[in-house]
């Protein structure tokens, strides 16, 4: 129950397998009195080299030294190849073997596929989307042929100078809305649309607490600098200096007590009807109130709680 595999050892991968760290071994610890923290296991599958291969020297190195530090195991060179619901097979790139890894809970992180609007978008523009199920825009964001019609954010395949893409960042979402609109009003100004320049404000992945590793421009960091950086980031990004202090009040509170305050408890998907109705009150019938509905609202009065 307590073995997490994670696949693609990349900046989403490498986020959640230090939150998962810490909420197996603190988290749930104090939630559930009957959970070992030495019980849990948590699996980094990563079919390059390193976690963060994406990121210059020594970062994915430090990556690998902090999360291992929290406890996590690293298989580089490593692809799964099957997933059933009581475990995954993983086959080893160099020697070839597979080996199975029993667990009930698999978290994908190596890749997605775009929306199925992008080929919704391509079919009626005709055109080809990407392998990924993006959409080929022009320099501007537009549809080809279709001058009214702009992608944004990683629905859209963007072209760069350089030859590569614009990666599916928020960052990089923002910039585009930023260019649809200057479209729009240059069109309202009848003046020539300008094309989009991507600016890569660089890039930084939390692996826990007061660790992180990142690189802006040429300048590359690492453990709690990296981590400082990417907390007042995301700080000056919040609208209002209110919302600032309330939202670093909580991120304070959470950081000491090491408690989270969103839970979600589930009895299994194949949970019969009636047994649910008996263990929360909830009726499948609204027009039939539950007997443990009624009896509550009579020992505890209206809008009462127990």
């Amino acid at each position: 129950m307590l073995t997490f595999v994670i696949v693609g050892g990349g900046p989403t991968g490498c986020e959640l397998a230090g939150a998962l760290a810490e909420i197996s071994r603190h988290t749930l610890q104090n939630d559930f009195r009957s959970i070992q923290p030495a019980d849990a296991r948590i699996v980094l599958v990563e079919s390059g080299d390193a976690p963060l291969d994406v990121y210059p020297e020594p970062l994915p190195q430090r990556a690998a030294h902090d999360l291992e530090k929290l406890g996590v195991e690293i298989q580089t060179q490593c692809r799964v190849v099957e997933i059933e619901p009581t475990h995954v097979m993983i086959r080893n790139k160099t020697t070839e073997e597979v080996s199975r890894l029993n667990t009930r809970t698999v978290l994908w992180a190596a890749g997605v596929k775009a929306s199925p609007l992008g080929a919704i978008l391509c079919e009626a523009a005709g055109i080809e989307s990407d392998r990924g199920g993006r959409v080929p825009v022009s320099p501007d964001l537009s549809i080809p042929g279709h001058d009214a019609v702009f992608v944004c954010g990683d629905l859209a395949q963007v072209k760069m100078e350089d030859g590569g893409e614009v990666p599916g960042l928020a960052p990089a979402a923002m910039q585009m809305g930023t260019q649809a609109a200057k479209c729009i009003r240059a069109d309202l100004r009848s003046k020539p649309r300008p094309e989009f320049r991507y600016r890569d404000k660089g890039s930084l992945a939390v692996i826990g607490r007061c660790t992180a590793v990142g690189q802006i421009g040429s300048y590359k960091a690492k453990g709690f600098v990296a981590w400082f950086i990417w907390l007042f980031i995301h700080l000056m990004y919040i609208t209002l200096f209110r919302n600032r202090l309330l939202v670093l009040m909580q991120w304070g509170w959470t950081f000491v007590t090491h408690d989270r305050s969103a839970r979600l408890i589930t009895d299994g998907a194949n949970t019969d009807i009636s047994t649910m109705e008996q263990a929360t009150g909830w009726n499948a019938d609204p027009a039939m109130p539950s007997t443990r509905h009624l009896e509550s609202t009579s020992q505890t009065g209206a809008g009462g709680s127990d």
